[in-house]
């Protein structure tokens, strides 16, 4: 796939080495550099695009910290995405946790103070009236995914304003790195409505507005205003919204969920990667997703998100929807959700069992003894050694999924859970761990990353033409990715593909969400291609210099 050139540009010269989409660097030929005006502009020798990876390897890792490591990659992103692409893919395990989770959380933290280009859209509560007016100041127009924060909820680490711009931007890169979307189709935003974070308005180098967050019906018509704009000025994009707060990010989706193509990346991608997980977990139980017992640490977007697609998968078993949310339980700040509680927020209620309340999830797991304990409290190390070993007392394999993000943020890590269970746990997390040897042994953690899915999903997107996201698209998706497993990735342990093999990955799980966006009458990419699979590795992005 070719890249969207920039509107009313054929760039020559210096405006061409400096565009980031269409630069080559010192790879532009001698043809090229008499054609297009960069004789002189460049050193003499042309290199490939090989041997340029191998001087940014060499820098890489001349490079002290992780942080060190983000701001460099970020500089190569910046002005030759094509090599930055072809290098992230090439060694995804390393760069991974660079690029997203776990560095991006620290990176965001100190976005003021690392700040260099600007990448993507600020659009500020000041400029409400005149939105539209911002997204004309993109300069491509064939606009095909578009990820959008807030700010309010960094992963782990909470209300990060207007540094929360490291999200989206990285979140992107995955789009591209993971499933071939064109980096030239892709808009990062932050939507710049305060912060309640009192460091951060202490901050001189705070980069977004120093004010109290935007509330109420003010807030509401903002993000209207933004959603219109966007689907006025970009009507193929795929909006997904990306680390908002709780208290909006329910409602955000459900108000726009069946009027645009659009989802909630923390709510939906984090459920289909999660059951995708306890889908593969049950190959190593041998038991039915009907027979477990779910204990969630966290009743925010991803816990009751994940919580709803199981329920989901239980109902097309044949239970009832009673039935099924009785096989998840929850614990939050406060205790044990349950009916007796009062004040519950309304994302909790329909979990709010009849039965005891109980204080904490010691006690929670004393008495429900579940199948499968999943974190998504954004508190680390709360899945203790005690809880862990109660898990394994009652359970042959228990699933342990510490999902929390960054790393610091995991319930509990890897070497703990198979440490404390003897080697018995099924264990995933959110940040990346190392394989543990335990009694001779080697085990490979997996690592429950929404990047399985939702490159994926907009791979899907972009191809098939969707006009909407649905919850049946996660459920196949969810699917695919639990079927993706090796022989030898099952014989290691993993519940989970190896990263290096996500593309391909990623193109099986996009087939299978096309084929129910064509069912479910949504596709507008007509006729359907014969073979879905084939359509969707032909519409990937490859990272290689074009003539």
């Amino acid at each position: 796939m070719s890249h969207t050139t920039p509107t009313n540009h054929t760039l020559t010269g210096v405006e061409l080495i400096h565009n980031p989409i269409l630069n080559k660097g010192t790879a532009f030929t001698p043809a090229e550099r008499d054609a297009l005006g960069l004789r002189g502009l460049l050193p003499p020798r042309v290199f490939t695009l090989e041997e340029q990876m191998q001087r940014i390897m060499e820098n890489f890792h001349k490079k002290q910290t992780m942080l060190e490591k983000y701001i460099f990659l970020v500089a190569l992103q910046d002005r030759n995405e094509t090599l930055f692409y072809r290098t992230v893919i090439e060694h995804l395990d390393e760069m991974m946790p660079i690029i997203y989770t776990p560095t991006v959380g620290q990176a965001c933290q100190e976005f003021g103070h690392i700040y260099r280009r600007p990448r993507g859209l600020y659009i500020s509560s000041a400029d409400r009236g005149h939105i539209d007016q911002l997204l004309a100041n993109w300069p491509y127009e064939d606009v095909r995914v578009i990820v959008v924060t807030d700010g309010e909820r960094i992963l782990g680490l909470g209300d990060l304003g207007a540094n929360g711009m490291g999200i989206p931007v990285g979140k992107l890169a995955l789009y591209t790195a993971c499933a071939g979307i064109d980096p030239a189709t892709t808009l990062p935003i932050t939507l710049d409505v305060g912060t309640n974070n009192q460091s951060l308005l202490d901050d001189p180098l705070y980069i977004g507005l120093p004010q109290r967050r935007l509330r109420g019906e003010a807030y509401d018509a903002f993000v209207e205003e933004f959603v219109s704009a966007v689907q006025s000025r970009f009507p193929r994009a795929l909006l997904q919204f990306e680390d908002f707060g709780n208290s909006n990010a329910f409602r955000l989706l459900h108000t726009y969920r069946d009027k645009v193509c659009t989802f909630n990346d923390d709510i939906q991608g984090t459920a289909a990667v999660t059951l995708a997980g306890v889908y593969a977990a049950l190959r190593h139980t041998g038991g039915a997703l009907a027979d477990q017992t779910f204990l969630f640490l966290g009743a925010g977007e991803a816990g009751i998100g994940i919580g709803d697609l199981i329920v989901t998968a239980l109902m097309e078993e044949g239970l009832t929807a009673e039935q099924a949310r009785h096989k998840c339980w929850f614990v939050d700040s406060q205790g044990l959700v349950v009916q007796s509680r009062d004040k519950l927020a309304e994302h909790k209620l329909p979990y709010a069992h009849n039965y005891p309340f109980l204080p904490d999830l010691a006690s929670a797991v004393e008495a429900l003894r579940p199948t499968a304990l999943i974190g998504v409290s954004g508190q680390g190390q709360t899945f203790t050694q005690p809880i862990v070993e109660q898990m394994a007392a009652f359970n042959e394999r228990p699933i342990i999924l510490a999902l929390s993000n960054p790393t610091s943020q995991s319930e509990c890590t890897a070497e703990q859970a198979y440490t404390w269970t003897n080697g018995r746990a099924i264990f995933a997390s959110g940040s990346p761990f190392a394989p543990v040897t335990l009694n001779g042994q080697t085990y490979i953690p997996g690592q429950g990353n929404n990047a399985y899915i939702f490159p994926g999903v907009g791979l899907s997107v972009v191809a098939s033409g969707s006009s909407r996201v649905t919850d049946e698209m996660f459920m196949a998706a969810a699917k695919a990715l639990a079927t993706a497993l090796t022989p030898a990735e099952q014989a290691q342990g993993r519940i989970y593909p190896a990263l290096e093999r996500i593309r391909e990955v990623s193109a099986v799980l996009a087939a299978a969400v096309s084929q129910v966006a064509y069912a479910q009458g949504l596709a507008t990419t007509l006729p359907a291609p014969a073979n879905l699979l084939t359509a969707m590795q032909a519409a990937m992005y490859q990272p290689v210099y074009g003539a």
